[in-house]
């Protein structure tokens, strides 16, 4: 079994602005023209895009939200829980991992619009997991909002919120990748 940093290596993985690493596995070569989509969404978009995404195990993924859909896949490492709120304000947690007997799930999706995050089950492993998002992912879509926001917007739900943010968002406009 190889370790985090293995991974991370042999799978060319890099820093992503929410945390942990990633590598874009696939992008759709066809799009969808913007007036055959959802208003929400500002220009044309893949099919479909798919990454590789893996967490260290103090790492999280922070609490984020874009306007599609979000697969989730388990491939290697502890299990992963990925915790969601919905635009009605309810909070659903869900364990990727291999256990199906003890409720874990091998494939998740996080609904268009939720805020989520994620952070892995034991601090001294990792999760390593893919993500594919149709229509494809587009850094116009990702909202990364700072912990004092999510807790005025959340505050029944401030637990979660500081457990999945950091005192304030990075600017990943200047990080895009």
């Amino acid at each position: 079994m190889l370790d985090a940093r293995e991974w991370i290596e042999r799978l060319g993985l890099k820093p992503h602005p929410e945390g942990g690493y990633f590598r874009e596995t696939y992008r759709a070569a066809e799009t969808i023209a913007r007036e055959h989509l959802p208003a929400r969404f500002s220009g044309a978009r893949s099919f479909s895009t798919a990454i590789y995404f893996l967490l260290e195990g103090r790492d999280f993924s922070a609490l984020h939200r874009i306007r599609q859909d979000e697969m989730w896949h388990f491939y290697d490492g502890c299990p992963l829980r990925v915790s969601s709120i919905s635009p009605e304000r309810r909070l659903s947690v869900v364990r990727l991992g291999r256990d199906v007997q003890a409720g874990e799930v091998l494939q998740a999706v996080v609904p268009a619009g939720y805020f989520f995050g994620a952070r892995p089950s034991d601090p001294d492993s990792y999760s390593l997991v893919g993500c594919t998002v149709a229509p494809g992912f587009d850094f116009a879509d990702f909202e990364l909002p700072t912990r004092g926001e999510l807790v005025a917007r959340f505050p029944q739900h401030a637990a979660v919120v500081n457990d999945l943010t950091r005192d304030s968002s990075p600017d990943f406009t200047s990080r895009r990748v």
